[in-house]
Order: structure tokens, then sequence, then C-alpha cells
């Protein structure tokens, strides 16, 4: 071996591997947004990406003003000139749908996003203090989760005239963020015992770091869970409160089309002005529905893996709801080549599994 040889083997024994690169606060956040890269998260995205543009562009959708009366075409079956018909008045369902989805929309988002902002400072918070602050807070969230919705929406709403969305938005998400809060609080325990929370701890991180940048990263699938289901509740209590009459008729949305439909006695003769509502809050429903079953796939290895399993699968053309599994056999002439057998020879077949 020659020398230069040999100190190239000596300075390769002696140099010191790389350190690992640390991750980032946005490399982690970014790796947490894996769980809507599965076919389900994708689907409900979609979904509800499409309703996001008709309640953005309502003005350029939408062919009439959704409040314009025709007193000529009233009950009007759904028609080139009306896509979705007409209502008892003449005005056009399909610009009111189109209108309606702002509403609805609005109020779900809004108030998702207030329940969630509370949800995660109350339950991270307490999750990862101790003693009576902890329980302090944990007591707030029980509190808050045993009180009714309605009745306190009702009791609001009947103290305005015409009571503005962001304050239906605010009773629904004030009621909407304890259960939310309760989760996120027990995951907050059982990480803050883990070897990189006492690392960063011992390191002198500070509190707002260890929490922003070392625990949300870990808590973004149940905080995605969390926002999912809180805003499936918002949307339905929402359409719940306006088909009751509880929100004034003017607050235009889905639920009060279904309030006019069922007040003049629309049920069933007059499909066109109750059945597009009601798929219109299935829709959004199912879409809620696949991104929460995306984050569970992504959430729990079992599930995970046995996505994966069937991905695989179906990428083979296997059945997947087949009692018994088909097994690719040899050509018989192939096998007796390999055994070292003559091809005229007769051979036993083998059993079918």
């Amino acid at each position: 071996m020659t020398a230069p040889t040999q100190n190239l083997i000596a300075q390769q024994a002696f140099t010191a591997p790389p350190a690992p690169r640390r991750k980032t606060f946005w490399s982690q956040l970014a790796a947490s947004m894996a769980m809507f890269s599965n076919a389900k998260s994708a689907t409900g995205l979609v979904i509800l990406a499409i309703f996001t543009l008709v309640a953005i562009l309502a003005p350029l959708i939408a062919p009439y003003d959704p409040t314009a009366q025709h007193l000529d075409q009233t009950l009007q079956p759904p028609s080139l000139q009306h896509l979705l018909g007409t209502t008892h008045i003449g005005e056009d369902v399909f610009s009111q749908m189109v209108y309606g989805t702002r509403g609805v929309l609005v109020v779900g988002f809004l108030a998702t996003i207030m329940a969630t902002a509370v949800a995660i400072v109350v339950g991270v918070t307490a999750g990862y203090l101790r003693g009576w602050k902890s329980e302090s807070l944990s007591a707030l969230s029980n509190v808050f989760l045993v009180i009714p919705g309605l009745p306190l929406m009702i009791i609001i709403a009947s103290q305005f005239a015409d009571p503005p969305l962001w304050v239906i938005a605010a009773v629904l998400g004030l009621t909407g963020w304890a259960w939310g809060a309760r989760v996120l609080r027990a995951q907050t325990m059982s990480l803050r015992n883990r070897d990189f929370i006492q690392a960063a701890r011992a390191n002198g991180e500070p509190l707002h770091r260890i929490i922003l940048v070392e625990m949300l990263p870990n808590l973004m699938a149940i905080i995605a869970s969390s926002f999912v289901g809180t805003m499936t509740a918002a949307v339905l209590g929402l359409t719940t409160l306006a088909f009751i009459g509880v929100i004034p008729v003017s607050n235009l949305n889905w639920g009060t089309i279904l309030f006019w439909a069922q007040q003049n006695n629309a049920f069933p003769d007059y499909w066109w002005w109750y059945v597009p509502a009601g798929l219109c809050i299935a829709l959004v429903g199912v879409a809620l529905a696949l991104i929460n079953f995306g984050i569970d796939e992504y959430v729990n290895p079992r599930l995970r893996s046995a996505g994966e399993r069937a991905r695989a699968m179906r990428k083979k053309g296997l059945d997947l709801n087949a009692a018994v599994t088909s097994v690719r056999t040899q050509p018989a002439s192939a096998r007796t080549d390999e055994a070292g057998a003559q091809p005229g020879e007769n051979h036993a077949k083998e059993p079918v599994r």
C-alpha cells in the first residue's frame, strides 16, 4: 500500500461525521402536512375548495339577484333560464344557493378558527403546565363542554333585530372549543416528558420556542382533526338554527332556503327548492369527513399500513374484497424444466390454494 493511500485512509478514519441538520419549524410543519397527501384528504380538499371558489366568485356565478322577484315565473321547474327553478315568488334558486354558500362558509370558517385558536391556547397550556394551573384550565374546559349551544344562540339572537354573521360565528366558536382543548391537553401531557422536550428544556430554550417549535408540529394532526370536526359542527349548527327560524331569514344560507321551502309546503312536489340545499350540506359533510378519514389514516399507524397495503394490492390488480386470493403459478412446462424433468413426463397438479 502506497503512502498517499495510507494518508487518505487515515484522514477518512479521523474525520468526524457531519452534524445532522437541525429541523426548522417550517420543515417540521411541511412534514406534518403530509397528512393531506392521501386520496381521501385530497378529494375532500378539492370539494371544499370548489365550494370556497363558489363563495368567493358568487357575484360572477349567480345569474340573478338572489332576492329579485319574478312574479310571472313562480314555482318554475329547472330550465335553461333558471337552472334550479324558482321559488313561490319567482326568486332564482340557483342564485340563492350560490350566495348561500358564502354565508355557510364564512360562519363555518370564522367559528372554526376562533374555536381552534382557543383550544390550542387552553389545551396546550393546560397540558404543559402542572399543578393547580393545569387543573383550573381543565375545569374551564369541562364547564364549556356542557354549555348547550342552541339555547345560548337563541338567547343571543333574540337581542338583535338582524344579528351579523360574526356574532353567530362567535357563539358557535365559543361553544365549540372545549372538546378540542381536552384532546390537545391529553396529547401535550404525553409529549412534555419526551426526550426531545426534556433536552430542549435542559438547553435553556424559552417556553414559547418549546411550544411553537417542538410541540406544535407534533400536534398538527390532532389540531387538523379538531379543526375539521369543529367546522362540521359549525356548518350543521348554522343550518339547523336557520332552518328552525332562530336566525333571521334575511341572512341567506342553505338553512334559510330549507326554511322557506318548508314554510311554503314545497315538500315533496317542488323538489328543486329543497333538494339542492340538502345535497350541498351533505357534500360539505362528506368533504370534511373525507379529510378527517385521511387524517386518521395518517395518525394511526395501523390504518396507515392497511391503506398502503390496499393501494399496493390495487396496483397489482388484486381484488381487496375477494374471499380467496388468487395465486399466480407458472405454466406446467416451465415448472418441469426448472425441476430438471423431461417435458413429456406426467406430473401431478399442484393443489389450488
